[in-house]
């Protein structure tokens, strides 16, 4: 049989932070996904990087823009190319994320910006770019949020999590961990820059959104809510960019490890079904939509590696990056497939 090859990108992010050995969480790594069989290939570390925690792809302009998640964040730029058949990564300069621990980062589909959200300063920024990169080393936008949840130790202030577009492209979404909020700002689409446009929608006290997706009809959202082990449905107007919730199920059953604090991380579609990643659970729970949005628990695989940060539905397979574990694992209708070691992995992208 002939394998056929699916090159992904892997962010990383040791235990340490920043400033860890070259290798150990300082990089951005490539591995190849055999899409018939679900193998993965041996990775092979292509940049280095601080921390970078997540990744994001302009595939057709041919660029890959990664945070640095520390005290004093950055977001770097590669350019993606090739090298002995390969994707290959080439250097094409950094900027300041216009906060604190960047953690996420999202193209704009005007081409002409990206937005970052700084968890713990809690501020969203516009950074510029270009066709060789990022142009200027500092945000033409940053907006900031006041704020605080009942966890006093996870909600003392605003901790921008995760950007989103919302469904029609009229708004760009922050969901704030901090604040039990998702905030709201009008997109222009000309230029992707933005302006403050209030909160789109308001989580129960304690929730603490980070991830979030959309179905595929754009008229519910779902939300994986951190701090009290939830998945939040909300009946989502797009012509009003507003959610209203109108469901919390519990993102995963019981059975964390000893010592360990379930946390969901990630959130994505897999066909008609839901997957949500929890770490200190470490499993992949599968939830499955009524007609109206709702949510029914539809099983759940224990993952073999430990804190499941993120992971990518790559053409029905679900690679998942176990942080804590070192490695990464493959899924595939409810059992793990393949499984390789690389260090503290933090995101997939597709190459």
């Amino acid at each position: 049989m002939t394998e056929h090859l699916r090159d992904l990108w892997i962010g990383t992010y040791p235990s340490a932070g920043a400033g860890t050995p070259v290798g150990t969480g300082e990089g951005i790594w490539r591995v190849g996904l055999e899409t018939d069989s679900g193998r993965l290939g041996e990775p092979v570390l292509v940049a280095t990087a601080p921390a970078p925690s997540f990744l994001a792809v302009d595939r057709a302009a041919g660029l890959l823009l990664a945070v640095g998640e520390d005290d004093a964040g950055t977001v770097s730029a590669f350019r993606t190319g090739t090298a002995d058949g390969r994707p290959a990564l080439t250097p094409a300069g950094t900027a300041t994320s216009g906060g604190a621990h960047p953690c996420h980062v999202l193209l704009d589909p005007a081409g002409r910006v990206a937005y970052v959200a700084n968890y713990t300063s809690g501020t969203l920024a516009v950074l510029e770019r270009g066709p060789d990169g990022l142009v200027g080393d500092e945000p033409v936008q940053l907006f900031g949020h006041a704020g605080s949840g009942p966890d006093a130790d996870r909600q003392e202030g605003p901790h921008a999590h995760f950007v989103a577009l919302a469904p029609g492209g009229s708004h760009v979404l922050v969901t704030d961990l901090g604040t039990d909020e998702i905030r709201r700002y009008r997109r222009d689409p000309e230029t992707g820059r933005l302006a403050e446009d209030g909160i789109a929608a308001t989580l129960r006290p304690g929730a603490g959104p980070r991830h979030l997706v959309f179905s595929a009809d754009g008229r519910v959202a779902y939300v994986a809510c951190e701090l009290d082990v939830t998945v939040a449905v909300l009946a989502w107007d797009a012509a009003r960019a507003t959610g209203r919730v109108v469901q919390h199920v519990p993102a995963a059953e019981d059975g964390s490890r000893p010592g360990e604090r379930p946390l969901p991380s990630h959130i994505d579609r897999l066909g008609d079904r839901l997957l949500v990643a929890t770490r200190g659970a470490d499993v992949l729970a599968t939830f499955a939509p009524a007609p109206d949005g709702t949510l029914a628990p539809a099983g759940q695989v224990r993952l073999p590696g430990a804190w499941p940060r993120h992971f990518a539905v790559v053409e029905g397979w679900t690679v998942v990056a176990d942080q804590e574990g070192g490695s990464l694992t493959v899924v595939r209708d409810g059992d793990v497939v393949s499984r390789v070691a690389l260090p503290a992995p933090a995101c997939v992208v597709p190459a």
